[in-house]
């Protein structure tokens, strides 16, 4: 199976479990997150689906509610996505957002030692 369809179906799969976990009535899923990929097995039988969220105190309840609900949403994925095998769904904290905020803290932190240095080293 050429790699591009299985790029096609991470896509359509990311693209329904988004607005598919958005509809779900668990307060346990609240706050700012998003669905940053969804990777297809080449034998579409998982789905292992990455999500950043942003505060911290919200993420584990985030994640347990998603584990509990991940018969639904296979369910509800499986009637909107016409696929011969629903794949199971492996849900996954991304933390890549998280670190590139704090890559780009360090590096705001090092720019104002770097002008002062240079400041000193012109007089």
């Amino acid at each position: 199976m050429p790699s591009y369809r299985i790029d096609r179906i991470s896509e359509e799969v990311r693209h329904a479990l988004d607005a598919l976990i958005r509809g779900l009535n668990d307060p346990r899923i609240d706050g700012t997150w998003s669905i940053t990929r969804v990777e297809v097995t080449r034998d579409l039988r998982y789905a292992k689906t990455y999500v950043s969220i942003l505060e911290d105190d919200l993420a584990d309840g985030f994640m347990k509610a998603l584990k509990n609900a991940s018969g639904f949403l296979r369910r509800e994925l499986g009637r909107q996505v016409d696929l011969r095998y629903t794949p199971e769904l492996l849900f996954e904290r991304d933390r890549n957002i998280e670190y590139g905020i704090h890559i780009s803290q360090v590096l705001n932190s090092l720019k104002p030692s770097e002008e002062s240095t240079d400041e000193t080293i012109s007089e």
